[in-house]
């Protein structure tokens, strides 16, 4: 077992080396641009994967959870409407016990476990490629310098920001636009459907 172990630990050792050496090549070109240019793309490129994974990856698992939950939530909402409303608290107690909890909590850690694998685990895994190819040392190496931008301060040295922070800042706010321009984009639809 521990051979094993240490065999995958090795084949994804070396995928990862062999991803960071064609991401590093991909992006060679854009080094005229500068580190800014090419975190702020590599953020943007982040963004549309995690969306792209949100749309490809459903487990059928996930979907039969989703079903069964509206199901039960829908017969609780139900049984919620009773004339008497102690039986109809007892009714719907009954089953959130027998039924709903259980469909509730597993439709939840899928739910949970998707997300980790859609969104965290590319952002996480690029934020680790940004803080090894845009470290100090390297983006001096690359660009001259050892820092991205300096922001004036009220004491004497100036605060000198870094590739992860500006990586992880300009992340928040592609997301934060995207977030905005889709509910605009719903509204709009929305006002316009109502005025046909």
């Amino acid at each position: 077992m521990d051979a094993f172990m240490d065999n995958l630990w090795d084949n994804i050792m070396v995928a990862v080396h062999f991803c960071t050496t064609l991401l590093d090549q991909l992006l060679a070109p854009f080094h005229v641009f500068g580190p800014v240019f090419i975190l702020t793309l590599l953020a943007f490129v982040t963004v549309l994967v995690t969306k792209v994974l949100n749309r490809v990856i459903i487990t059928k698992r996930y979907v039969t959870l989703e079903k069964e939950f509206q199901h039960w939530f829908k017969i609780r909402e139900e049984a919620m409407k009773g004339e008497d409303y102690d039986k109809a608290k007892r009714l719907a107690r009954n089953i959130d016990q027998a039924k709903l909890n259980r469909v509730y909590y597993d439709y939840f850690l899928e739910g949970f476990l998707l997300g980790l694998v859609r969104n965290v685990l590319p952002i996480f895994l690029m934020l680790t490629y940004v803080n090894e190819s845009f470290r100090a040392e390297r983006l001096d190496l690359l660009f001259g310098k050892e820092y991205l931008f300096k922001l004036p301060s009220t004491s004497n040295s100036p605060i000198l920001v870094g590739s992860v922070f500006y990586f992880v800042m300009i992340l928040l706010l592609i997301y934060l636009v995207w977030y905005t321009v889709k509910k605009v984009i719903k509204k709009k639809n929305r006002v316009d459907t109502s005025l046909n």
